[in-house]
């Protein structure tokens, strides 16, 4: 037909279209491209920005941040990383200058994902776990701003030293000894509850 519209589909969320092509489409203004971007990092990002920063609101704030500075800066990336190490490594700088603005705080939900308590368990093992849980956050006080990323980054989120030595910007030999201080000092500030 002549002068019909020829519709298309809409970007795939779960990775048919992959983060490259929606990148370079995004940096020539396609929005929609930015918003399955978005929709496809952001609950890894607020993820970690709340195990880093310690509550929901103040992580889902850095991500925002993050994702409109990444925006701004999109005609600037030119692909020599992938867009989720590129975006990790923006979301993990805003949370780290957060935290050095203000003195660490760890609450009991950035801990990860922890099960509820079992209705059968008894009143001293719930306050066991509670008190656990609670002397974890203090341990965590005591890392450095750079030791608690690396560490969050390593053992909550996964990632491969080589990643977030690219997120952070700095040596993965730098990534080993931040995390291997931050295992041995939470290791130490924890040996009462083994």
């Amino acid at each position: 037909m002549a002068g019909a519209r020829k519709e298309t589909a809409p970007p795939d969320i779960e990775g048919e279209i992959d983060d490259a092509l929606l990148t370079v489409r995004a940096a020539e203004g396609d929005e929609d491209a930015f918003a399955v971007l978005v929709q496809r990092h952001a609950p890894a990002l607020i993820r970690l920005a709340t195990r880093l920063l310690g509550g929901r609101a103040e992580a889902e704030d850095a991500v925002q941040d993050a994702f409109i500075n990444a925006w701004r800066r999109l005609p600037e990336f030119h692909n020599r990383s992938s867009f989720g190490t590129w975006i990790y490594r923006i979301v993990t700088n805003r949370c780290l200058n957060v935290l050095r603005s203000r003195k660490p705080v760890a609450p009991l939900e950035a801990a990860g994902d922890l099960a509820a308590p079992e209705h059968s368990a008894s009143p001293a093992r719930i306050a066991e776990a509670r008190g656990a849980v609670s002397a974890l956050g203090e341990a965590l006080d005591l890392l450095s701003v750079e030791q608690r990323a690396c560490w969050v980054l390593r053992e909550l989120d996964g990632q491969s030293y080589e990643f977030i030595a690219d997120a952070v910007g700095i040596s993965q030999e730098a990534v080993r000894a931040r995390v291997f201080r931050a295992r041995r000092c939470l290791t130490q500030a924890m040996g009462a509850w083994r």
